[in-house]
């Protein structure tokens, strides 16, 4: 073990207790972020995905409350996207990609649902998400129907 890394770890600990640790985190860090994606994907509405814009959030709050609870909802999107990008390097435990498009889904920028609808058409995505609200008797999402070019 890295003399640095020793410098970080507790009193006493060897390689066995921090591959023990490691080992740990992983796999929480993997259940917690496998069960955050279900219950996001479980709780979405069956349209949430048809029509050009997004369903409006909290529409019935005042602005007061509406811009605060934007602005709070964005920058956990930016912290989702920085923590899922650093889960996707190698050796870093945790669901990176996964964690980058639940952040993405939070964020406001502009095309960003014709991303959401493009990562949706790609070959089995939107069968296994339907499939997992099928298991929570949960009605299959509605798409819109993909452009036709001349």
């Amino acid at each position: 073990m890295p003399e640095w890394l020793k410098r970080y770890l507790p009193e006493g600990w060897d390689s066995t207790e921090f591959l023990i640790a490691a080992i740990a985190f992983t796999a929480a860090t993997f259940v917690v972020s496998i069960v955050s994606v279900g219950i996001v994907v479980v709780r979405l509405p069956r349209n949430y995905f048809a029509g050009d814009h997004s369903p409006p959030m909290w529409a019935d709050r005042h602005a007061l409350v509406r811009w605060p609870l934007r602005i709070l909802k964005n920058l956990l999107g930016v912290l989702l996207v920085a923590i899922g990008i650093v889960m996707s390097l190698p050796g870093v435990p945790g669901q990176g990609i996964l964690t980058v498009l639940i952040g993405a889904m939070l964020l406001d920028f502009p095309g960003k649902r014709s991303f959401e609808k493009w990562l949706l058409r790609r070959r089995g995505v939107l069968n296994a998400i339907n499939k997992l609200r099928s298991r929570y008797s949960k009605p299959p999402l509605e798409l819109d129907s993909p452009a036709v070019s001349p």
